[in-house]
């Protein structure tokens, strides 16, 4: 047993970084960790080569995939596969998720 302490905890902005990502927790099979966007900030993420799991901590946004948009709040648990487009836009409150990557983040390789 691992207890993750700070998993979905805000953590205050780096000087001058637009987002703020931290890995808690990495073994072969998943990943944990917490992104973090300010108020009012942009979301460039690309799609990943796994299957994520976030659940909004913290902060009020809209999701964003090809199958269409839906607001997020704290409670907010969203699935995205692997290779799907997804950005968090609209971003009104800190938004604060707790990720998780199966298999791990960065595992695969693309087109695996």
């Amino acid at each position: 047993m691992r207890i993750i302490e700070g998993a979905g905890v805000w953590t205050p902005l780096v000087d001058g970084a637009a987002n703020d990502w931290v890995e808690h927790l990495r073994v072969p099979a998943l990943s944990v960790g917490t992104y973090c966007i300010p108020a009012g900030g942009l979301d460039n993420q690309s799609p990943h080569t796994e299957d994520e799991i976030y659940v909004v901590t913290a902060g009020r946004a809209k999701i964003v995939t090809p199958d269409g948009t839906a607001e997020v709040g704290p409670g907010s648990v969203i699935f995205v596969p692997a290779g799907e487009e997804h950005r968090f836009d609209e971003v009104t409150e800190d938004l604060t998720l707790l990720v998780v990557f199966g298999p791990a983040y960065g595992s695969r390789t693309p087109g695996r």
